[in-house]
């Protein structure tokens, strides 16, 4: 083999059938560094003591990303999806390539901006680092397989939440407004007291306090279970299916 063929081998996730190359463990190991590294940060205290050590780390793990997303433009059309004249054009724009790209941004943006909007925002990319982590996992394709199987299904369920919602918060507007009007004087500030519902155990600075208020209140916190069951059992179902295909196309 060239050495093209070898760092293909070393730096494509998809060019082993079975395991996993040393470059990409490495890779993988300064991924959960960095996003480590990322949330201590935003403690202030340690950013202000260690200001230089992570200044310094960041710089090495942006000159380490570089030379990962070039190598990984460098070997791109020797994978099949990226063959042909305009395969690394391709793969530049592809979600891995984004993702890689992303990767960068945080200390490009602390050194062109400093301000604190910018800081917040480099720190959330470092943190959003984790992403690249799907490209070594089966898991995750398995993952979005499941989704656009059942997309239709999930839609419908969405649907249904969006609806439930709404009648949702028009009912405690109407029950509640007269005597609560900061938290349901509108259906949207009675929307967000139904989110809360819906999807949590409730919003407890917040409650019905008539009785019919109250009524629809528990009905709704009733048809919340079952709405978040929906989706969490379609998901399941088609995530099921998708890794037993996988396992009879591998057995």
């Amino acid at each position: 083999m060239n050495i093209r063929e070898r760092l293909f081998l070393e730096v494509d996730a998809t060019a082993r059938i079975h395991g996993i190359s040393r470059f990409n463990r490495f890779i993988c190991v300064l991924i959960i560094g960095a996003v480590l590294l990322a949330v201590l940060e935003t403690e202030q205290s340690v950013a202000e003591t260690y200001h230089q050590m992570f200044r310094a780390v960041e710089w090495l793990l942006f000159g380490i990303f570089l030379i990962e997303y070039c190598l990984r433009v460098y070997v791109a059309p020797m994978n099949p999806l990226f063959s042909g004249k305009y395969g690394r054009l391709k793969y530049i724009f592809s979600v891995w390539s984004i993702i890689d790209l992303i990767a960068l941004l945080p200390l490009l943006l602390t050194v062109f901006d400093g301000t604190a909007f910018y800081l917040r925002l480099a720190r959330l990319l470092r943190i959003l680092r984790v992403s690249k982590l799907g490209r070594f996992t089966k898991a995750w394709t398995l993952l979005w397989q499941a989704i656009v199987k059942r997309r239709y299904e999930l839609m419908l369920s969405g649907m249904v939440a969006l609806m439930l919602l709404l009648v949702s918060s028009t009912f405690l507007y109407v029950l509640e407004a007269a005597e609560q009007p900061e938290a349901f004087g509108s259906i949207p500030r009675a929307l967000w007291w139904s989110v809360a519902t819906l999807t949590t155990v409730g919003y407890g600075d917040v409650t019905p306090i008539s009785a019919a208020g109250r009524f629809f209140a528990g009905i709704t916190a009733v048809a919340g279970i079952g709405l978040v069951a929906m989706p969490t059992g379609i998901l399941a179902a088609a995530f099921s299916d998708a890794f037993q295909n996988q396992e009879s196309k591998e057995a």
